[in-house]
């Protein structure tokens, strides 16, 4: 056996071992990156307010502090709102329910010919095995719910704990990243840190106003309609649909939907059909406009970078897909060389002058040379 036999086997055994060693914490800790690249970019959003605020001499700490209170507050009495609103229409609909129950009752009899009534249709539904299961599903999932609670309320107190720290910190931590890279490559960091604050405010500018259009279409439609407590529901419609990912429009147009039930089943109907259109307006033409207006980068890039970060990382590779995608591309183009594009009009999407003819030129040419080349008659 040669002697370099066995400290190859064992330095491959230990790279091994490593590489196992390494992916087992990954996996093991891949939530905890995820929260601080959440915390990351949510502290690059409010950069800008505390920059601000801290260059008037503010301290950073204070500053930063001052920005999430404020946020907490209106976050806390928009949902305070939005519980009691809920909690209103919910008692009015449970008061409600047997007259519409009643209504389509009396609809089903009089189409098929039926002699239902509400007292069996309330029996049949008590007494079915589904919703005992129901039930029981239900009081034995109670623990599993107050877990994901609890889980949901740590990982968004770890987020705020991060993004604190990196807002705060801000000058401290970019002093240590470049206290460890030479002159040159402290300036590269420096510059893609600061197109990475431009572009994740970009971003939020679009979304924010998004959401305002968005608030603003359904606010319309909810007053025409006359379903109450219209100012609110666009302003949920708004927020919720343009900064909660994925499934987001779902959640904005359920309880605009659940409110509208309550005044007339049919309005219901037309909420759907009006959120399903306005949702394929937005996601097709306003947000790729907004999105390269403002974060500076093509719809179709926007949309691919979209679909790429949910395929990667779900709904938060949705949310940072773009000004990620935006910050990477502004720091590369400092990178790649350009040069004059050239006067032709191939490249406006013209043809060029004269092409018609020169192919015609061409095709007489070739049947010349090809009768030139046939036999003569012997006749």
């Amino acid at each position: 056996m040669p002697r370099w036999l066995p400290r190859a086997m064992m330095l491959a055994l230990a790279l091994y071992a490593c590489f196992q060693l390494g992916n087992w914490a990954f996996h093991q800790l891949i939530g905890l990156l995820i929260n601080i690249l959440i915390a990351f970019f949510l502290a690059l959003a409010i950069e800008p307010a505390v920059g601000r605020m801290a260059a008037r001499g503010m301290r950073r700490g204070l500053a930063t502090f001052l920005v999430f209170f404020g946020v907490l507050i209106a976050t806390v009495g928009f949902v305070v709102l939005l519980g009691s609103m809920l909690a209103d229409q919910i008692v009015t609909m449970v008061g409600d329910f047997p007259k519409y129950l009643d209504s389509v009752i009396s609809w089903i009899n009089q189409t098929f010919n039926t002699r239902l009534s509400r007292v069996e249709v309330q029996d049949s539904v008590l007494r079915s095995d589904w919703l005992q299961k129901y039930v029981q599903d239900s009081a034995s999932g109670v623990l599993d719910v107050s877990a994901t609670v609890l889980g949901g309320l740590f990982r968004l107190l770890t987020i705020f704990l991060f993004s604190f720290y990196f807002a705060a910190d801000g000058p401290r931590l970019r002093r240590a990243l470049c206290s460890v890279l030479p002159p040159a490559k402290q300036t590269e960091v420096l510059r893609a840190w600061e197109i990475a604050v431009d572009k994740t405010g970009g971003y939020l500018y679009s979304r924010g106003l998004m959401a305002l259009i968005s608030g603003i279409a359904h606010y319309i439609l909810l007053e025409i309609l006359g379903v109450p407590y219209a100012p609110a529901l666009a302003v949920w419609v708004g927020l919720v649909s343009q900064f909660i990912p994925t499934i987001g429009t779902y959640l904005a147009g359920a309880l605009p939907m659940l409110i509208a039930f309550t005044v007339n089943p049919w309005y219901a109907v037309w909420v759907l059909g009006f959120v399903v259109v306005y949702q394929q307006f937005e996601n097709y033409v306003l947000q790729p406009k907004l999105t390269a207006r403002t974060v500076d980068i093509h719809p179709a890039v926007a949309f691919g970078s979209v679909i790429a970060g949910t395929a990667l990382m779900g709904a938060v590779g949705a949310l940072i897909a773009i000004p990620a995608v935006a910050t990477l591309q502004a720091f590369l183009g400092a990178y790649v060389k350009r040069y004059d594009v050239t006067d032709d009009p191939r490249v406006h999407g013209h043809r060029r002058r004269g092409g018609g003819l020169l192919l015609r030129r061409m095709r007489t040419a070739l049947t010349r040379d090809r009768d030139a080349r046939q036999p003569l008659d012997p006749a």
